[in-house]
């Protein structure tokens, strides 16, 4: 007979075979991983006990899904970071399960034949094995909540700008030319439909109208959308630190608490900038190396939330007889490399102030930058 101790360090006898069986159980949660192919109304399954090695699959309903984890113990969920994997991800982790999301573009790589939802299963483990893949984070409801409400401001203000250009071709055509800006179209079809000179077509009125009043409506729909974040900014901390920072409003600090969520999964403010995208291809080897053109990698909707924000900074730093260090520094690099350069330097500037304010929180102040 062997003997055991438990966790007050009294001796529990027991037999070797229990013993045995007692280890393989735990060796058995502790390594056991289930890889889940997300779809609409199937999903598949892979469950792996050892490395390399698939020994259950399965083929699951949408509602066969979530009572099939409940059987199961506390094991880790490899999903693909799809449209609803943050869905079930929440779901899953309130089962007691560990949770983690691969990069769709990382994971497709891992697919050895043809693409299939056994293929795809199978994948996300070989990935999962890969240490230098890192997971993407879960979010929150409410971190899904702001990013859906700057999707649809995004997607209102693409339709509105073809509504606009479209707008500004009919008019050139008929040789009404409109000056630069969104603010000068609608007055210009004002105008146009007024003037009994004006040379538009009786018959186009009514559509031009109709165009009008749709670019107006959107334009409500984005208005009442900026103050629906307004109003859940004031009760996110993060948002209001973010905002001390030139170049960082409403709409970028919002986004960076919606999009990246914790600062504390990027190491440096290098980091975060790298994964925004805003640091420089490179294409080195031996002793020579090139560095190129940004990567672009990330979300590009925070990278350009960045680059617009950076080119307010510069564009007042030209107009302050007193510029602060970081319009002197944004000014230095226009001096050596251009406009454009100096908008993309300033943009990865403020992305690594982003993450020491954000990390630290405390809020920003342009002499500590130069100190």
């Amino acid at each position: 007979m062997d003997s055991s101790y438990d966790e007050n360090g009294i001796e529990v006898p027991a037999s070797r075979g229990a013993l045995a069986l007692l280890r393989k159980e735990e060796s058995v949660e502790k390594h056991m991983t289930v890889a889940v192919d997300v779809a609409k109304n199937v999903f598949e399954i892979a469950v792996s006990r050892d490395p390399g090695r698939v020994c259950l699959r399965k083929r699951l309903s949408r509602n066969q899904l979530i009572p099939f984890f409940r059987s199961q113990p506390p094991s880790t969920v490899l999903l693909e970071a799809c449209g609803s994997a943050h869905h079930w991800g929440r779901l899953l982790e309130g089962l007691g399960h560990r949770v983690l999301l691969l990069p769709p573009h990382h994971t497709r790589r891992y697919v050895l034949r043809d693409k299939t939802d056994r293929a795809d299963a199978t994948a996300l483990l070989e990935a999962h094995r890969n240490e230098q893949i890192s997971p993407v984070p879960l979010k929150t409801l409410h971190q899904q909540t702001l990013a859906g409400l700057h999707r649809l401001r995004s997607r209102w203000v693409a339709t509105r700008t073809a509504r606009l250009n479209t707008l500004r071709g009919l008019l050139r055509e008929l040789g009404i030319s409109i000056p630069l800006g969104p603010r000068h179209v609608l007055p210009a079809i004002q105008a146009a439909l007024s003037d009994p000179s004006a040379p538009v077509p009786e018959p186009l009125h009514p559509a031009l109208l109709r165009a009008a009043q749709e670019i107006h409506q959107i334009e409500n729909s984005i208005r009442d959308t900026e103050l629906e974040l307004q109003a859940l900014a004031k009760n996110l901390p993060a948002t209001l630190t973010l905002q001390t920072i030139p170049g960082i409003g409403l709409l970028t600090s919002t986004a960076l608490v919606a999009f990246v969520g914790n600062p504390s999964r990027f190491r440096s403010g290098r980091r975060l900038a790298s994964f925004l995208g805003l640091v420089p291809r490179e294409h080195s080897s031996g002793s020579s190396r090139h560095l190129g053109s940004i990567t672009k990698r990330g979300d590009p909707y925070l990278r350009t939330l960045l680059t617009h924000g950076a080119r307010s900074v510069l564009l007042a730093a030209k107009r302050h007889h007193h510029p602060n260090p970081l319009q002197l520094w944004a000014l230095s690099i226009q001096t050596r490399r251009g406009h454009n350069k100096a908008t993309v330097a300033l943009a990865n500037k403020l992305a690594r102030i982003a993450w020491a304010v954000w990390s630290r929180n405390q809020p920003f102040h342009p002499h500590r930058l130069a100190a």
